[in-house]
């Protein structure tokens, strides 16, 4: 069994920053699949990025370029620096995990996961 903690969400204006974290109990983080899955009010919710055990990263388009997804091992967490916020990135953002090898493509799919944390609730205003 996983828990998984998010923190670091907030209020940001458009063109800010923000870090999530994620940390998980357990000793065996190492062998993970990790992803970061966002829910806006009225819409499903979305993959946003994915990392593997191995460290392959994966993105959603909308994000690309602005948001790094990143795990330290050591630590058993996850982060999400997200960088160039805009308004349509306010959502609650979830993180999750994978316990089998599934390779990093498929980790863009919520149906991977076999552990998910409460959520962040990250703002962006314009």
């Amino acid at each position: 069994q996983v828990q998984l903690v998010e923190s670091g969400g907030g209020l940001v204006q458009a063109g800010g920053s923000l870090r999530l974290s994620c940390a998980a109990s357990g000793s065996t983080f190492s062998s993970y699949g990790l992803g970061w899955f966002r829910q806006a009010p009225g819409k499903e919710r979305e993959f946003v990025a994915a990392i593997s055990r191995s460290g392959t990263t994966h993105y959603a388009d909308s994000v690309k370029g602005r948001f790094t997804i990143s795990r330290d091992n050591a630590k058993n967490t996850v982060f999400l620096p997200m960088n160039a916020l805009k308004p349509e990135d306010t959502a609650r953002y979830y993180c999750a995990a994978a316990r089998a090898g599934i390779p990093i493509m498929t980790l863009a799919k919520m149906n991977s996961y076999d552990y998910w944390g409460q959520g962040t609730q990250v703002t962006v205003s314009s």
